[in-house]
Formats: structure tokens, C-alpha cells, sequence
């Protein structure tokens, strides 16, 4: 595999990467709205059992992919930047 071969991969996963990332970005709940939901729905026991398994929760999920989605994007960023320059 040449040097060409490889960035070009990396631009295809990088291209699925910021798709994804933009969707679930998209996708996600803003804290303003969580914060509605919960004032009107619930009381300091719900919120409390919702604290302890906020991360099975859908959101938590979205949260956290988005997150690792994040981190890779941005050493696909700097690998890419690297690669272009070398």
C-alpha cells in the first residue's frame, strides 16, 4: 500500500466520521430542553435515578458517541494534515 492509497482511506473514514457526527449532533437534545422536560415532569427522586443511569439512557448514548466521534475526528484531522505535508 502506497502512501496515496492510505490518505485516500483516511479521507473516505474521515468523510463517514463528520456525516455521523454532524447527525447525531443534529440529533441531540439541547440542555436548555432537557432542563424543560425535567421541570415539568419530574420530581428530586426521578432526577435522581436519572443522575445514576444518565448513561444507559438514549441521550447518554448520543452523548458519548458523539464524543468518541469528536476525539477521532480530530486525530484524523491532525493525521491527515500530517500526511498532506509529508
Amino acid at each position: 500500500m502506497n502512501l496515496e492509497m492510505v490518505k485516500n482511506i483516511l479521507y473516505i473514514i474521515y468523510a463517514i466520521i463528520c456525516v455521523i457526527l454532524i447527525m447525531l449532533t443534529l440529533i441531540q437534545k439541547s440542555e436548555q430542553e432537557a432542563g424543560a422536560s425535567q421541570a415539568i415532569t419530574g420530581s428530586s427522586s426521578n432526577s435522581n435515578f436519572y443522575d445514576k443511569h444518565k448513561g444507559r439512557t438514549s441521550e447518554g448514548l448520543q452523548k458519548r458517541w458523539t464524543i468518541i466521534l469528536g476525539v477521532i475526528f480530530a486525530i484524523l484531522t491532525i493525521a491527515l494534515s500530517i500526511l498532506t505535508l509529508a
